[in-house]
């Protein structure tokens, strides 16, 4: 599966050696989920999970999708939500774009609906905050992961959720209005992409 250039330039940049020990050892347990469904022949079904499915969830179910493709790890399909629904942060989809994918918004409401695409053949990811359980999203054999620590503890249990795995990251929005926002988005953003590097690129096929 080739992406697009700007995606696989942006994934050449990624230095998998940066992630520390500590740090695989919490990836790990959704690398044994992959695989398992993967030797099982079995949809591969994720669901990323923070507080209000504005940022850092959309990250991970958009880079996650896209490392799949990349390594050829086929029936994955990638989903996103939230305790709660607010709206995608719109620099989120900036970010997204900076590093290649195409973006385009297809609903001007408050939570706007967005299609993010990582190839021309491929179907695009929808991308629009929603409550975890919503309708858009799997009902079983899914795993459950919690992107922000919030999120963790404020929802002690997931429905239909197969396996439950904390991989939280820091919330981009502690930097919203500073000098600094779009390296931080950016920075959070490479962060998840070459964390899911990693994770697609252990799954044995």
């Amino acid at each position: 599966m080739s992406l697009y250039k700007q995606i696989e330039e942006t994934i050449s940049t990624l230095k998998v050696g940066s992630i520390s020990q500590e740090r695989k050892l919490t990836l790990q347990p959704l690398i044994d989920f992959i695989q398992e469904k993967t030797i099982a022949n079995k949809p591969i079904n994720i669901n990323f999970i923070c507080t209000h499915n504005s940022r850092r969830s959309h990250l991970t179910q958009i880079w996650a999708k896209s490392m799949a493709e990349y390594f050829g790890v086929e029936k994955v399909n990638t989903y996103s939500g939230g305790t709660e629904a607010t709206a995608m942060f719109f620099k989120v989809a900036e970010t997204l774009e900076n590093q290649g994918f195409k973006i385009q918004e297809i609903a001007e409401v408050k939570n706007k609906i967005y299609t993010i695409k990582y190839d021309d053949n491929s179907q695009p990811i929808i991308g629009f905050s929603k409550k975890h359980d919503h309708e858009f999203n799997p009902k079983s054999e899914f795993a459950a992961i919690m992107t922000c620590s919030q999120a963790d503890e404020g929802c002690p249990f997931i429905f239909g959720a197969e396996k439950r795995i904390p991989i939280t990251y820091e919330d981009p929005k502690l930097f919203d209005c500073k000098e600094n926002q779009a390296e931080k988005y950016e920075e959070r953003s490479l962060q998840i992409a070459t964390e899911m590097l990693y994770v697609f690129s252990s799954i044995k096929k």
